[in-house]
């Protein structure tokens, strides 16, 4: 038996590796929902963020080609951050899973099951 890499297993691994790691769908959301962000604000945005963190996924990000980073020379220095138009294309991604998430609910209730099976051996 040949081993396929999970790139040829699953041709969406890569995205899925790229646009749902664990902040990027929330900055994205953000930056998309209220335009160009400063640090601060975006950080008050996704309130359980740490500092660290906001600043490697934005590197990350702004390394991906998912968001713009301009620096202003002023004093004090301003950086904002936007959605480029590559994270803007993922748009309709994000609407397809928005139509989905009334699944949750069955979701919530086949875990419930599962759960209530797996006390009861």
């Amino acid at each position: 038996m040949t081993e396929t890499t999970p790139e040829l297993a699953c041709p969406i691994a890569p995205v899925v590796d790229i646009v749902f790691s664990r902040w990027t769908t929330p900055i994205l959301w953000a930056l998309n929902e209220y335009g160009r962000l400063r640090f601060v604000e975006l950080e008050r945005r996704i309130a359980t963020i740490t500092p660290k963190v906001l600043t490697q996924r934005l590197r990350q990000m702004e390394r991906d080609g998912l968001i713009t980073r301009t620096y202003h020379a002023e004093v004090p220095p301003r950086v904002e951050y936007e959605i480029s138009e590559l994270g803007r294309s993922l748009g309709p991604m994000f609407a397809t899973l928005a139509e989905w998430s009334p699944n949750l609910d069955k979701v919530d209730a086949a875990r419930q099951a599962y759960d209530s099976r797996s006390s009861a051996r």
